[in-house]
């Protein structure tokens, strides 16, 4: 597929309902040949499964990929589709092994590295998710000095920049971003400068200003909020520290995006406590109960912010939930 594709594509392929004689010979023409441009060999006698999920659209593709292991080899013959585009591969759960170049390099379970699409290369896929990021080079040569020589050498899981990459990957997947044309420039560009930052190895990233960090950053703070809203003990402290970076940077980046820390939390918080209220065990549970496992310790508390936010008593919402209309016995 073409990297210049003007328009957002996402294509889902899985061998889950062919025949099992069916799903390699499928595999290997319509993904190998057809989308990656590689030739696949299974390496295993089980039988053989395989899924991905690939977004296209100008500037960047990404493919998330998870199944039986496999060998991708990409030879010179597989080249002349044209594509010049950095690749940056990402070994989410599993070790994987590579060879470009005369090279030869295992990652291990969260490390990442970059490639030349432009070369031949061997790609032994061993399990579990792994995840491929392809950049055009003219994105990344204004970003990166020299940036053929920052290929085939391994990223580790701990780098900084690739942690913020994978975080506002998944934020901007999750959300469609990539789908949305007024936000498809702005977010494309925040991953090149990600993926540029990733690749050439800087210096923590510290407190940094640029647009792409603090994004990312941004969308690494919502995202642990979003996991971890329920627990009672959640601070600004406990999630700056988290993230690496201080209570007033993060108070910064929530203000940003026109929410609090508070305001986000209690947002969450609220949402899961309405959606448990309309559940048919929910009339079942004290509401006392459902407050606090959401988070909130102080039920009086709960009970006016949840009025606030949708103009009606728990009480009153768990009986409309249960079919009961009446008029809310709890003004």
């Amino acid at each position: 597929m073409s990297a210049g594709a003007a328009d957002f594509i996402s294509l889902r392929f899985s061998t889950r309902e062919l025949p099992e004689r069916m799903r390699i010979p499928m595999w290997r023409e319509e993904f190998g040949r057809g989308i990656v441009h590689a030739d696949i060999e299974p390496l295993s006698d089980v039988p053989f499964q395989a899924e991905a999920t690939l977004h296209a659209l100008e500037g960047l593709r990404t493919l998330a990929l998870k199944g039986s292991a496999m060998c991708f080899k990409r030879s010179q013959t597989n080249i002349v589709d044209g594509d010049d585009s950095i690749g940056l591969i990402v070994s989410c759960s599993s070790r994987a092994r590579l060879s470009q170049c005369g090279q030869e390099i295992e990652l291990s379970a969260g490390d990442a590295i970059a490639i030349l699409h432009s070369e031949p290369v061997t790609v032994t896929y061993l399990g579990g998710l792994q995840f491929g990021l392809a950049v055009p080079r003219d994105a990344l040569t204004p970003r990166v000095l020299n940036v053929d020589s920052h290929t085939m050498r391994p990223i580790s899981r701990r780098t900084e920049a690739l942690r913020l990459l994978m975080t506002y990957l998944k934020s901007a997947l999750k959300e469609g971003a990539l789908a949305a044309p007024n936000l498809r420039d702005a977010v494309v560009s925040h991953i090149h400068d990600l993926a540029a930052l990733a690749i050439s190895e800087r210096a923590p990233l510290g407190e940094s200003n640029a647009s792409a960090v603090v994004a990312a950053r941004h969308a690494a703070a919502l995202d642990h909020i979003a996991v971890h809203f329920q627990n009672p003990e959640l601070s600004l402290e406990v999630v700056a520290d988290s993230q690496g970076i201080s209570p007033r940077y993060l108070q910064r980046l929530m203000a940003s995006s026109g929410t609090s820390f508070t305001g986000c939390v209690n947002e969450l918080r609220l949402q899961r406590a309405f959606t448990l209220l309309i559940e048919p065990r929910g009339g079942a549970r004290r509401i006392s109960d459902i407050a606090l496992e959401v988070g909130f310790s102080d039920i009086s508390h709960f009970n006016r912010l949840f009025r606030a936010r949708f103009g009606y008593s728990p009480r009153h919402v768990r009986s409309a939930g249960n079919g009961s209309c009446d008029a809310d016995p709890n003004p």
